[in-house]
């Protein structure tokens, strides 16, 4: 249990108490800082703790925000603070040193905020949350009391809740035809105890469901899945919803809410493409072409914002200035919002597609709407690195070797060759050139020795590659150049081997390689570092992967089923090490609480 401790004797006729005890607070009551110290020293360490000032009125969601939100080492509002074990030593020593504001009525009064301003000044990120409307006030005189009073009966909070729970930068079809109900059933769901992650769960099996049907290839399968696949998406929606509502943020919520969506759209394309095969029509090289491009964009995306998370100063303002003036234009935003294809349009353009035509139209349309939203982010991304002035930083840098996923071939060539930065393009160029080599030599060759050259050609040059720190104005595209090569290598190959069944057994390969990539990502976007080394040299990194991809294919493509006995049971390797490591670190190694907010569509 979680102790408030209040800095002096409660206000008479004041709500306060109750309110922190519905929040889960055990109360304490001190006479002034010197008591809150003693009732602070004997909080067992592991417990989160909030002060607050007895003349606090404000409503209950206000103190919610400022005082329960699992996700920030230390947060407040007016008149109230709390600080999680991590910032506790700091509310330790901001507490020995505090002074109650001059001119404060009673010992204590006044603390919280003195406490809060010391915290800051200590160097911890003391979080603020945005309260809207909602009322968080310390009237200092009786007439102060009954106006904040006042305020707090003028506003709706349970309608201030709600909206709150619906995330502000949606897209489209999210915004008007989801969030106006699933807000709903979110606040069903909280006031049943039921969790963000058993919503999200309830999603993952629904979307199994859906693939499933659409796996019996028949109409009123697809019918069925194209339902199902839309309750999913309400569901997928409901969990985040409900963990804004109730403030239940998660570090296993954060690895379920990452993972469960390529799963679930993943798993529906590999349901399509078993109905499609029901009708003989064989539309796997377009599943995976459609998971390929789905995977690669989304990469451009993390490793974009990542390589500018951080960087000194601000971007190009050339670059920026026609977004400025469409944001301006209402019906721009939701235009720009659609075309790059966001997750609700995607799946309701999938679900309305399978419901009523074929799996090869719905991977088409899929393939074609994703490569035009690939285009139209990537150019403008790279307008705006080309005219960016800020330099890279080196955490920026590191973010973007780990994304590279270099194994120990590349990475004997990077440590021979290692380099101070460089300007200009080079990594890039070096990657794009190896990249080149093994897939334009897999095209026109077919599987075979040739192949397996162009892979050890490829590990050489993409060592070149991150020799230096990934500085440079596009090295951000060194990630997903890597990414491309590597699963349109085992496209290629699976295509032209002689089984048939090598698609299927690729498409599994690539979701597991796809895996480790998103792991990767939500690592790095949770602060929680890169994947172990002994993880990456254990299934190879993207170049030994592709080396062996060759390899296999060069023994055993044209010796019928072997390819892909092959390719099986190297997904099958991949994929448990992957996902074992995976769930040991997002349930035990303590990673920050977060729910994704800026969720790349």
């Amino acid at each position: 249990m979680s102790t408030a401790i209040l800095t002096g004797p409660p206000v008479p006729g004041s709500s306060l108490d109750a309110d922190l005890r519905s929040l889960g607070f055990h109360v304490e009551v001190a006479s002034g800082p010197r008591e809150t110290g003693t009732l602070l020293a004997g909080v067992p360490a592991g417990q989160r703790v909030a002060v607050v000032d007895p003349r606090f009125v404000g409503h209950l969601h206000a103190l919610r925000l400022a005082l329960t939100d699992p996700r920030f080492p230390a947060a407040a509002a007016p008149g109230v603070l709390t600080a999680q074990p991590e910032a506790r030593p700091a509310l330790a020593r901001a507490l020995d040193r505090a002074a109650v504001p001059a001119g404060a009525p009673a010992a204590g009064t006044g603390l919280p905020d003195a406490l809060a301003a010391a915290l800051d000044a200590d160097g911890v990120a003391v979080h603020r949350p945005q309260l809207g409307t909602l009322v968080a006030a310390v009237p200092e005189d009786p007439e102060g009391r009954h106006r904040a009073r006042a305020a707090v009966e003028a506003v709706d909070e349970e309608a201030v809740r709600l909206r709150s729970a619906v995330k502000a930068h949606d897209g489209f079809f999210t915004t008007f035809f989801i969030s106006p109900y699933s807000r709903y059933i979110a606040r069903w769901c909280a006031r049943r105890g039921l969790t963000p992650n058993q919503v999200t769960t309830a999603s993952l099996l629904t979307a199994l469901v859906a693939a499933g049907c659409a796996a019996t290839g028949d109409r009123a399968g697809y019918v069925a899945a194209g339902v199902l696949l839309l309750v999913s998406f309400v569901l997928d929606c409901t969990d985040g919803q409900l963990a804004r509502y109730s403030l239940q943020y998660s570090t296993m919520g954060a690895w379920l809410d990452a993972t469960f969506d390529r799963a679930k759209e993943y798993a529906f394309y590999a349901g399509l493409a078993l109905g499609a095969a029901r009708g003989g029509d064989d539309v796997w090289f377009l599943a995976l072409t459609a998971m390929i491009l789905m995977t690669c964009r989304h990469v451009v995306d993390f490793s974009f914002n990542e390589a500018n998370a951080q960087s000194a100063g601000a971007t190009a303002k050339t670059s920026l200035a026609l977004s400025n003036r469409l944001d301006n234009v209402g019906w721009t935003v939701w235009a720009r919002r659609m075309i790059i294809l966001p997750i609700g349009e995607r799946w309701a353009m999938i679900a309305v597609l399978t419901a009523v035509t074929s799996p090869r139209i719905v991977f088409w349309a899929l393939i074609i709407g994703c490569a035009f939203g690939a285009c139209y982010t990537t150019a403008g991304r790279l307008l705006r690195s080309l005219t960016r002035k800020a330099p890279r930083t080196d955490s920026a840098a590191r973010a973007l070797a780990d994304l590279a996923d270099t194994g120990p071939l590349a990475g004997a060539v990077a440590r021979i060759t290692a380099r101070r930065p460089r300007a200009g393009f080079l990594a890039p160029l070096l990657a794009a050139l190896g990249a080149a080599a093994v897939l334009v030599t897999a095209a026109l060759t077919g599987p075979g020795w040739a192949v397996a050259g162009a892979a050890v050609a490829y590990a050489l040059l993409s060592g070149l590659a991150v020799a230096a720190p990934l500085k440079g104005a596009l090295d951000w595209l060194v990630p997903p150049v890597f990414r491309a090569a590597e699963y349109a290598t085992i496209l290629i190959l699976a295509a032209e081997a002689d089984s048939a069944q090598a698609l299927p057994a690729a498409f599994g390969l690539v979701a597991a390689v796809a895996y480790h990539h998103y792991d990767t990502v939500y690592r790095i976007r949770g602060n929680a570092g890169a994947p172990p080394a002994w993880l990456v040299r254990t299934i190879g990194g993207h170049e030994g992967r592709t080396l062996v991809v060759a390899v296999l294919a060069a023994l055993t493509a044209s010796r019928g089923n072997d390819f892909t006995s092959a390719l099986t049971a190297l997904a099958v390797a991949v994929g448990l090490v992957v996902l074992v490591e995976s769930v040991r670190f997002w349930v035990s190694s303590g990673a920050p609480a977060v729910h994704d907010e800026g969720e790349t569509a």
